[in-house]
């Protein structure tokens, strides 16, 4: 209490015990996978290993660049904005070694037959270089004598010039190019090659002005193991390196088939099952966000089916399981291969983020259609969905003029109470929201003021979510219950600093069979 000592009006802020809770964001996805390149921003981190926020393709493109062969999660990423999803995290996996070999300018040839007589390559592998070439005028005379004008060679990294090198020439003399440059510079080597039947006119055409960039040879692809895709939490790499997002929902692994194909074209279904177990860990482990699950390619629905059952074996309400592969215009074809088959979980991750933003997360995210898919890998009848649906497949079948769509909104649960996706994200999103937003609490007087206000709080907040359809009841204490009182929070309770309170809610279910029972009506006489 403030001591009053002078007379006068005294103006006092009360603090009100009416707290509010605001609804946690459910709809922020996290990618793990292969990128064309890493961001080159930050210093810290040269691999462009940790988790980074995007929040469009383009933020995307501008990070970690755009579609690149031997990539799915580019395409699910652009499939995920595409479909609706807004936030986004990426953690790229290295799948691929700098090159050992140079990078070789890319000189025009003197001769087609004989090539060119001059290179120019970097000292350090691979290395993102340009030279500059720029001609000396000497002047009318030079020109009369047939001799070659000396020229300048600048090496740029980037824009900025690092080495300049002036009056060379390609004559054996003292500023002969080879010479000069082999013996001062750190980034480029130079090798002339005059035994060639090449007239010296014709290598000045090969250094005529302009600037020639050096090509880099293709990285070198590296095989990548369940444990890096697992990552490190303590190092923020792979799928553990997301426990430092805390906001993110859903949980995504694109390119687990880049990684699991073989040589022969086999899938490694042993490092398949390794890595999505790993994935379906981390998530229970965190408790708010859940994993999305891409069956492997090429399976029939009775290999699916054997394989779920009999292979993989989990049981999870923090997962869900797609089945079959979509197919979708390939933006990275080169040739005229206009279209490929990707895993559905990107484009899956959008739709859960869409359902969300038009009708919340308790509304489960199927009965919707896929944007960007043009087809399905294998389509599936009603009597085969039959033995995948109890099983917790859930199916994405094409279905005419109401075009391809999501047909499942199953956990991979056996228990009962979590079998449905919106079930399970809706008592993550409530769980959260109350976990945040009663952190004012700690180190509160535990007594009745302090129980009365923690109960009005959640019970506002539980009121709007039942008001909008989130829970079922015809009434508020037909949806949910509070209960902080004397009850709850007995003296040695109390006396071990505990505050404990009870929340029960009765989330909506979706309607997965609607049945009609018709019969026929006749008519009796009067």
């Amino acid at each position: 209490m403030p001591t009053y000592a002078a007379p006068g009006v005294y103006v006092e802020e009360v603090p009100s015990s009416q707290k509010s809770l605001t609804a946690a964001a459910t709809a922020i996805a996290a990618f793990v996978g292969f990128t064309e390149r890493a961001p080159a921003d930050d210093p810290s981190d040269p691999d462009g290993v940790k988790p980074r926020l995007v929040t469009s393709w383009t933020q995307f493109e501008q990070l970690y660049g755009g579609f690149a062969p031997g990539c799915m999660l580019p395409l699910s990423v652009y499939g995920y904005f595409q479909n609706g999803g807004s936030i986004a995290y990426i953690v790229r996996i290295p799948n691929t070694a700098p090159p050992e070999e140079p990078a070789q300018a890319a000189l025009p040839a003197a001769d087609r037959a004989l090539g060119t007589p001059i290179s120019v390559s970097s000292i350090e592998p691979g290395a993102a270089l340009t030279i500059a070439v720029e001609s000396v005028d000497l002047g009318e005379d030079a020109v009369e004598s047939g001799e070659p004008a000396p020229f300048t060679l600048t090496v740029l990294e980037g824009d900025k010039p690092v080495e300049t090198f002036e009056a060379l020439t390609v004559t054996p003399s003292e500023r002969n190019v080879e010479k000069v440059v082999n013996a001062t510079s750190t980034r480029v080597r130079v090798k002339l090659d005059l035994d060639k039947d090449v007239d010296l006119a014709s290598v000045m055409e090969v250094l005529k002005p302009g600037a020639y960039p050096l090509v880099a040879p293709a990285p070198v692809p590296v095989p990548v193991s369940g444990r890096k895709f697992a990552g490190s939490e303590s190092a923020r790499t792979g799928i553990n390196g997301l426990s430092i997002a805390d906001e993110v929902t859903m949980v995504i692994v694109p390119d687990l088939v880049t990684a699991a194909r073989k040589e022969d074209g086999t899938v490694d279904l042993g490092l398949w099952k390794q890595v999505q177990t790993a994935l379906i860990s981390h998530c229970e482990q965190q408790g708010n966000r859940m994993a999305i699950l891409d069956s492997p390619p090429g399976m029939t629905p009775q290999q699916v089916k054997e394989w779920r059952s009999d292979v993989a074996m989990y049981d999870s309400a923090f997962a869900a399981f797609y089945y079959p592969w979509i197919k979708i215009e390939n933006p990275a074809a080169t040739n005229g291969d206009r279209e490929v088959f990707v895993p559905p979980s990107g484009h899956v991750a959008g739709v859960w983020a869409r359902t969300d933003d038009t009708r919340g997360v308790w509304k489960a995210p199927a009965n919707d259609t896929i944007r960007g898919c043009l087809d399905v890998e294998r389509p599936i009848t009603k009597n085969e969905q039959s033995l995948l649906n109890p099983i917790g497949i859930n199916c994405i079948r094409p279905f005419g003029t109401r075009g391809i769509r999501i047909w499942g909104a199953r956990t991979l649960s056996s228990d009962s109470d979590w079998r449905y996706i919106n079930v399970r994200r809706l008592f993550n999103m409530v769980e959260t929201t109350i976990l945040d937003g009663t952190q004012w609490t700690v180190f509160e007087p535990n007594d009745i003021s302090l129980w009365e206000g923690v109960k009005r709080t959640v019970t506002a907040f539980l009121t709007g979510l039942w008001k909008e359809g989130a829970l079922f009841g015809t009434s508020a204490d037909q949806a949910f219950y509070v209960k902080c009182d004397a009850e709850t929070n007995p003296p040695e309770s109390i006396d071990e600093g505990k505050l404990v309170v009870e929340v029960g809610i009765a989330p909506v279910k979706p309607a997965e069979f609607v049945i009609f029972r018709i019969s026929q009506q006749k008519q009796v006489a009067a």
